[in-house]
Order: C-alpha cells, then sequence, then structure tokens
C-alpha cells in the first residue's frame, strides 16, 4: 500500500531523491495559508478586545485552541487510513468555504458569536488537516534530503508570523475583520491549489482487513513513543527544546528590558537579531543540511543552544543580549529542522500520520505548559535564575538526542533503525509518482 513513511537511502551509486518542484509549491502554499492564518489571529484578538475584552480574548482562544488540539490525534489516524491527499483537499476545500462564509457574516454583524463560531470551525478543521501537511516532506525527499527540506521549510515557519503580524493590524485598520477574514480565505485557497499539485499522484492507503476504529487509532501516537525508543527520545529532544525557549522568549525577556529600562525597542531588537540568526543559518541549512553530520546539527548545536541561554541570562547589556540572541538563533536554524528530521526517519513505516499528531500536539502544548510552569517558579527564583533554569532545561535536548543516535533499543519487538532501506518503499514512492490521483 501507498504509506506516509519517509523514503529510504538512496542505494549505492544512485542520486538521492528529492521532489525539488513540489517542495517549491509546498513552500509557496504554506507560506500563503501561514500568513493568512497568522492575520487572522492578530485580527480576531484586537476584534474580541473591542467587543468584549479580556473575557471575549479567552473565548476565542479557547475556541480556536481546544478543537485543533482534540482533532489532532485523530487527524493523525485519519491520515494513514485516508492518505494526506484526500484530507487535505477535502478539509481544506471545507475551510476556504468557512471562511469565505465567515468573510460575509463578519460583515453584516459586530457580535462575539460569529468569531467565536468561526474559531471553532477553523481550530478544528486545522486540527485535522495538521498531520497531512506534516506528513508531505518525508514523502517528497529521500532521508539524504529530507534535512535540507526541512530547513527550507523552517524559513517559512519562522516568516509566517514577521509577515502574517502587520498583514493583520494592517487589514483590521483598512478594512475590519472582514478583511482579514478575507484574506486568510485566499491564502488558503492558494495553499488548495498549492495542495493539489503536492500530493498528486500520491495513492489511498488500502483499507486494513479488520483495522481498529479511528477513534481507536487516535492514540496511536503515544503507543508508538511507548514502543520505539528512538522515536521517544527525539520526542523528548524536540519537547524539551520547545518548553525550554519560550518562557525566556515571551515573559524572562520583557521583564529584563522593563526590569533595566531599555525599553520594548530592546525586546524588538533581541527578537529579530534572532530571527535573523535563525533564518542565515535555516537558508544555509537548506543548501547543505545533507553534508552536516547528524551528530553535529543535533547534539552539538543543541548544547550550544543550552550555553547561549544561559549567556543571555547573565549578559549585562542589550546590544550585547542582541548580540548573544543572533549567535543563538544561528544555532537554532540548524538544530530545529534537524531535530524534526531525526523524528520523522525514526517513524516505522507507516505511522507517520500518528506520529506527526502527537508531534504537532507537543508543539502546541509547550507553549501554555511552559508558562503555568515558569511563572510560578520566577517568582522563587527570579528572571535570570529562572532563565538559567531553562538553559539548563535545554541542555536535555541534547542528551535525548545522542541517547538517541546511539542505536536502536527494544519496544514492543524490534525497533526499526531509521537509517536502514525500507522494503518496497522507493518502488511505491516510483508508483506514486505516476499513479492517477484520487
Amino acid at each position: 500500500m501507498a504509506t506516509t513513511t519517509p523514503a529510504p537511502p538512496a542505494p549505492p551509486g544512485a542520486k538521492p531523491f528529492v521532489d525539488w518542484p513540489r517542495i517549491g509549491s509546498l513552500v509557496v502554499g504554506q507560506a500563503a495559508v501561514q500568513a493568512g492564518s497568522f492575520a487572522l489571529l492578530i485580527a480576531m484578538s484586537w476584534t474580541a478586545v473591542q467587543l468584549g475584552g479580556r473575557g471575549a480574548v479567552t473565548a476565542v482562544t479557547l475556541a480556536a485552541t481546544l478543537p485543533r488540539a482534540l482533532l489532532l490525534l485523530f487527524g493523525g489516524a485519519l491520515t494513514d487510513a485516508l492518505g494526506p491527499r484526500a484530507v487535505l483537499l477535502r478539509a481544506t476545500s471545507v475551510r476556504v468555504a468557512v471562511l469565505a462564509a465567515g468573510a460575509l457574516v463578519t460583515v453584516t454583524t459586530e457580535s462575539l458569536w460569529p468569531l467565536i463560531a468561526l474559531a471553532l470551525v477553523d481550530g478544528a478543521l486545522l486540527g485535522l488537516t495538521g498531520p497531512a501537511s506534516g506528513v508531505l516532506l518525508p514523502r517528497l525527499a529521500s532521508q539524504e534530503q529530507l534535512g535540507r527540506a526541512n530547513s527550507l521549510f523552517s524559513m517559512v515557519l519562522r516568516l509566517a508570523p514577521i509577515a502574517g503580524s502587520p498583514l493583520g493590524a494592517w487589514l483590521v485598520v483598512a478594512g475590519g475583520l472582514p478583511g482579514a477574514v478575507a484574506a486568510a480565505a485566499i491564502g488558503c485557497a492558494v495553499w488548495l491549489g498549492c495542495a493539489a499539485h503536492v500530493t498528486h499522484g500520491m495513492t489511498r492507503p488500502e483499507r486494513a482487513p479488520q483495522g481498529s476504529s479511528l477513534l481507536a487509532r487516535s492514540g496511536d501516537g503515544f503507543r508508538l513513543l511507548a514502543a520505539h525508543p528512538r522515536l521517544r527520545w527525539m520526542f523528548v529532544a524536540c519537547f524539551c527544546m520547545d518548553l525550554a525557549f519560550l518562557w525566556p522568549a515571551e515573559v524572562a525577556l520583557p521583564l529584563r528590558a522593563a526590569d533595566r529600562g531599555w525599553g520594548i525597542g530592546a525586546v524588538a531588537l533581541v527578537l529579530a537579531a534572532f530571527s535573523a540568526g535563525a533564518l542565515a543559518s535555516a537558508a544555509l541549512g537548506a543548501v547543505l543540511a545533507h553534508r552536516i553530520p547528524a551528530h553535529a546539527k543535533l547534539v552539538v548545536t543543541g548544547t550550544g543552544l543550552a550555553a547561549g541561554m544561559a549567556a543571555m541570562a547573565l549578559v549585562p547589556t542589550a546590544p550585547a543580549l542582541a548580540v548573544t540572541a543572533g549567535a543563538v538563533g544561528l544555532l537554532s536554524g540548524l538544530n530545529g529542522p534537524a531535530l524534526i528530521t531525526a523524528y520523522q526517519q525514526a517513524v516505522p513505516e507507516g505511522r507517520m500520520g500518528a506520529a506527526m499528531s502527537t508531534f504537532t500536539l507537543s508543539g502546541i502544548g509547550a507553549a501554555p505548559l511552559s508558562l503555568a510552569v515558569f511563572t510560578p517558579v520566577s517568582l522563587h527564583l527570579g528572571v535570570t535564575g529562572t532563565w538559567l533554569l531553562c538553559a539548563g532545561l535545554a541542555l536535555l535536548s541534547p542528551i535525548a538526542a545522542a541517547l538517541a543516535l546511539r542505536g536502536s533499543g527494544t519496544g514492543s519487538g524490534k525497533e526499526t533503525d531509521p537509517a536502514a532501506p525500507r522494503a518496497g518503499a522507493r518502488a511505491r514512492t516510483a508508483q506514486e509518482s505516476t499513479a492517477p490521483s484520487v
């Protein structure tokens, strides 16, 4: 059957497989839909403030995030059962229609309920399609080239909020919430067209004769982590890094700037320096990631990130903090895509949808968990002490990655080595490139 698994290493003497035209379509489509989604988020939050203050913002935020988190796991099982093409095209088509209808409704009313309804439906659709989007790159590039593809894709994810947030603010001023919803619908329509090209020929997996129900398979992502040690260690590496980064960026940095009288400009300077460094190294990774050893990308850069975070907590001036943040960004631009790549390479055959649903859920959950854990801790340790604690947590990421790289462990049965070829996968990849659309 056609699976959502990484392509195996190229046979000796063969050129590593990478489908750059489709990867280009994926990048363009995701850039459009991500920028539109961030613009919509800013516009909805601002409109909710005007309509009902803090309570309204909380209601809209919960309406957008809870359905997305709940349906991510179901979306992973659905992707493994139906294939990414069926899930993406159908759910994204519905999302375009919902956003178009939302733009019309918000023109005729100025109450809170359309925002909550739109957030609920949009969040649910994003949860369904998240894992399907996450399985595409491993099907478009062999393991040797997957790092380059993830580096290129990470540039889009970093640029989307930079472009989408001011776009949302401008749309609110120029056309109000309906304009922002319409812009999100246009971005989603662009992604729909690109997704049709990217997934062309990706066939639907054969139906299992006596498989579990989709609801029962929604927990497969967690069962995978329990059964496969290498995958579990890579999950820990990714989660620890996400958890460690969020509190310093969201809370500690503004507190430090206010406490020392640096002003909001210093916060913007530090974040801009980090983003510039991350974008530069991600661009370098898109060209050279396949030539850099995995140990260097995962362990060396991860250790450097932890040390850089500790240095950021201790530097005395805003310019020094910005320079340090730029160096940390350079390491992050290599480490982040490498973590995702290694995680994808550790996924057993045919289980990419379930694995990516759990991975995406952990990314969404890292933000509130980081705030919930480290904010009360900072009342006792202070900003600097808690920042250093986050740096210590970040150090767990390269340790976990090193354990994953040491070799396969044992779970329920012998674990598949992600560096080993998967029998028949190359043949299936070749067949999918010429298979009819579904």
